[in-house]
């Protein structure tokens, strides 16, 4: 598995090694052991979540507060995401800066997002199943968010606005400014 670090400490592109042969491939998708060794971070995942979205769906920016915080290692099984990571850390040197990766089945690409992020992303191909693992539990009660328009983030979604399927839910959500600063 290559490791690649990224602008924002703490979070990582993670690319398998890939076997093939005429009857098709095979790849670890992680290995706690591996991941702790080439990234020093300790790790365990509780809970594994899946989703189908079609083309322009936008679903974020979200993350869980406090004790029920996630990491999240995430990936496309089918089709091609663009992934956003926003460092939501007050106490980091990259607060308030994203990274933006495109994840897809092809590429087999896999984004590392640690606890105090916002995650969101958006489904540049016609239909695309996401995948991610989660350290911690789901806890309704401690869902935050910001709108995937912010301002002041400025995250480029590759799509054109007109092209974006957002819920309600994701509309009413307050800006960065609001709720991190």
């Amino acid at each position: 598995m290559k490791l690649t670090e990224t602008k924002l400490q703490g979070c990582y592109i993670l690319e398998p090694t890939k076997y093939g042969d005429s009857r098709g491939y095979f790849f670890e998708s992680f290995n706690e052991r591996v991941f702790q060794q080439i990234s020093g971070t300790s790790i365990h995942f509780v809970q594994d979540n899946q989703s189908f979205s079609t083309k322009g769906v936008l679903r974020g920016l979200h993350a869980q507060t406090g004790e029920y915080a996630q990491a999240k290692l995430v990936r496309v099984l089918q089709g091609e995401v663009l992934d956003v990571a926003v460092d939501a850390r007050k106490d980091s040197p990259t607060f308030g800066q994203y990274e933006a990766v495109r994840l897809s089945a092809e590429n087999n690409l896999q984004l590392f997002i640690p606890r105090g992020f916002l995650h969101g992303f958006v489904v540049l191909s016609d239909t695309a199943e996401f995948f991610y693992k989660c350290d911690n539990f789901y806890h309704k009660e401690s869902e935050c968010g910001v709108k995937f328009d912010d301002p002041d983030l400025r995250i480029d979604w590759e799509l054109p606005h007109e092209e974006l399927i957002i819920s309600d839910k994701d509309e009413m959500l307050p800006f960065f400014s609001q709720t991190f600063q």
